[in-house]
């Protein structure tokens, strides 16, 4: 049996990139916006500003900076490459910094931190957005630091890897934290767990496009 090649071209092949970005976007705006309305309603102080500060930064502008490299997402299709980078390191940039205040004001707050699955994995997504910066950065510079002793590649694949790990354990983070007794109370069982498996869902979807990336660029790599 002989199969064709994905016309790339092809109406039927748009329409479902299309298709798969707009829920992608709708997926982002439950998992952004409930946890946001329960800081609303139901928080304040450190714990009001951990959540208004983390979820945006992660999910949101982080998310949103992964997609903006995507081929096929909507707002950055008519974008050249370099300002596609450039967006894409903004968003970053603003959401990792919104993602590390938001944690080092939760950090300050407790008396004792890092006792749950929540806080452990949060601390986890904290060190590989750091990283990630830095990793960020290199990337951005592949060409004058390959003079020196980074190969570009090599940057550019650490960048998207660390990227994905920070992303995923800040989901994974966010999960336990719809779990908590309180968050709950609020929505109920139910609701809950449908949450959780939009967030899931969500950081799944998102990473493809990353893994596909990171294949390429290790194949290209070795070839």
């Amino acid at each position: 049996m002989v199969h064709k090649p994905i016309n790339f071209e092809s109406k039927g092949f748009k329409a479902t990139v299309a298709s798969y970005n707009v829920f992608l976007h709708l997926l982002m705006g439950i998992v952004v916006a409930i946890p946001m309305l329960y800081a609303f309603s139901n928080t304040s102080g450190a714990i009001y500003l951990h959540i208004v500060l983390c979820v945006p930064g992660y999910q949101l502008l982080m998310g949103q900076s992964f997609l903006g490299l995507c081929p096929y997402n909507t707002w950055s299709a008519d974008l050249n490459t370099v300002n596609k980078r450039r967006v894409h390191w903004v968003l970053a940039l603003m959401g990792s910094v919104l993602a590390i205040a938001g944690s080092i004001i939760v950090m300050l707050y407790k008396n004792v931190n890092f006792n749950t699955l929540h806080g452990k994995l949060g601390l986890v997504a904290m060190v590989f957005t750091v990283v990630n910066l830095v990793t960020g950065v290199a990337a951005l510079y592949a060409t004058p630091l390959r003079r020196i002793f980074i190969p570009p590649s090599l940057s550019k694949i650490s960048h998207i890897l660390f990227g994905m790990v920070a992303f995923v354990t800040a989901s994974t983070s966010l999960c336990y934290g719809f779990d908590k007794n309180a968050f709950r109370n609020w929505v109920g069982a139910e609701v809950t767990l449908g949450v959780i498996i939009f967030t899931a869902a969500f950081t799944i979807f998102l990473c493809i496009n990353p893994l596909h990336t990171t294949y390429k660029r290790c194949v290209t790599m070795f070839k």
